[in-house]
């Protein structure tokens, strides 16, 4: 095996657990943490208490506030922020990044004021030719069941195959399996969108709505994810996958969920403002709400459930009566041919 220099920049849950992996395959990893607190913490301890509570965390990690020493001579650079976050990271790492490194996106979310996706963002920042040769990262992944070494199945997205598959022989091992396409676009956009939907699902579970409420909103979820990247320029089939069907079902089930934990807590009637100052972890789907809104509404494309989650989370309108909107629209046929 080929050891690689690797900079992960971002140590929240995902972003540890995916440099934890990586040093576990036997390559140099430097995990980048904006804090030199948390950064002594997590080198003194071998855990990241804050965001990975728990975890024994491989001793051969290297942690460093330091971006300019986590870049150094990488081969691989990992842009795993908050989405609100990536362009000031990328900003700050932007005179350290090495030319031959090859840059993976592991942020799910729109950039909220442009509505970009994050390797648009990457683009504006590096460049046109280093967001083209970039390789998303994306599928159902909660961190701490990837860091506990259980079975996890991803989707890598680039226009350049080769650096696809040098990312997948960078990341595989017996417990995590990566599949290679080309949609980019398709894959930014069913990571994203999930996180609106797993904040709808949760709302229908708070409000005790049942399965049949569930299974139509991740049903019809899909579609409207679907529309939108197809609109962007995307492949429907590709929210067919894991990049779609696959984290919708995940995040919008499981109970490690942040994006759910806050559609849950709203349908129980507490405040949107209550619930995330308890969270620790940014819940992507808060901020993804408004970007698909304003998207779908500048591109013209029907997107329902976005519409309730947005009514819901920023016009102050009760879950209730968000819900009750969706299923007192105009009946329509599902196709017809």
């Amino acid at each position: 095996m080929t050891i690689s220099r690797v900079a992960v920049l971002g140590s929240g849950s995902w972003g540890t657990a995916l440099a934890d992996l990586l040093a576990r395959n036997g390559h140099d990893v430097q995990l980048w943490t904006w804090s030199s607190a948390l950064a002594d913490e997590i080198g003194d301890a071998g855990r990241n208490e804050v965001f990975l509570p728990g975890i024994e965390l491989s001793p051969e990690l290297t942690v460093t506030a330091d971006i300019s020493a986590a870049l150094e001579a990488s081969d691989f650079v990992v842009s795993v922020s908050p989405s609100h976050r990536v362009r000031s990271v990328i900003e700050a790492a932007s005179s350290f990044v090495p030319r031959r490194a090859v840059l993976i996106s592991a942020s799910k979310g729109f950039e909220l004021d442009t509505d970009l996706r994050m390797t648009q963002v990457i683009g504006e920042v590096l460049g046109e030719e280093a967001a083209g040769s970039s390789v998303v990262l994306s599928g159902p992944s909660f961190a701490t069941e990837l860091a506990r070494r259980l079975p996890t199945a991803v989707t890598l997205a680039s226009h350049d195959p080769d650096n696809a598959e040098r990312v997948q022989r960078l990341f595989q091992n017996e417990h995590f399996r990566l599949y290679t396409q080309s949609d980019v676009i398709g894959t930014e956009v069913g990571g994203s969108l999930k996180n609106v939907m797993a904040i709808a699902a949760g709302i229908s579970d708070g409000l005790g709505l049942g399965s049949n409420a569930r299974a139509a909103l991740l049903t019809r979820g899909l579609a409207e994810m679907s529309r939108l990247a197809e609109r962007l320029g995307g492949q429907a089939a590709t929210l067919s996958g894991l990049a779609g069907m696959g984290d919708l079902v995940l995040t919008c089930t499981g109970d490690l969920s942040r994006n759910r934990r806050v559609g849950l807590a709203l349908g129980a009637g507490r405040s949107l403002d209550e619930v995330l100052a308890e969270m620790t972890a940014v819940a992507e789907g808060v901020r993804t709400t408004r970007a698909a809104h304003e998207l779908a509404v500048d591109l013209g494309v029907e997107m329902p459930i976005v519409e309730a989650v947005y009514s819901v989370l920023y016009e102050g309108v009760d879950p209730v009566e968000g819900l009750t909107r969706l299923m007192s629209r105009v009946p329509r046929p599902e196709r017809w041919s």
